[in-house]
């Protein structure tokens, strides 16, 4: 499969994962249950499901990117130094818009 196509298949199981997320979460914010462990294990699984929210959002906004790059006719190339992305790094990680050498340093910079 092109990396486009993967790509947007991506994009539409992370929209729709996050909308599951959404309607979850709209289903736990009816008054919590009297019983104090329901309660504090509703609380749990309402910052879990954040989380998960949190998390599957960022990779939309990661594959949104990469999806634009893709159409820009750039996708291959790391937007960091420029060299061409290894197709081994973009089977294995479809929005990947670093070369291997270049994510690496990234994350040694963060805190």
């Amino acid at each position: 499969m092109r990396r486009q196509q993967r790509l947007e298949s991506l994009r539409d199981e992370l929209i729709d994962r996050a909308d599951r997320y959404k309607a979850h979460k709209a289903r736990l914010e009816q008054p919590l249950d009297r019983d104090l462990e329901d309660q504090a294990i509703e609380l749990e699984n309402e910052d879990v499901i954040d989380a998960l929210e949190q998390e599957a959002e960022e990779e939309l906004r990661q594959v949104m990117h990469a999806l634009e790059r893709v159409q820009s006719g750039e996708g291959d190339t790391c937007e960091q130094c420029g060299e061409p992305i290894d197709p081994r790094r973009i089977e294995a990680l479809p929005y990947a818009v670093l070369c291997l050498e270049c994510a690496a340093g990234r994350d040694h910079q963060q805190p």
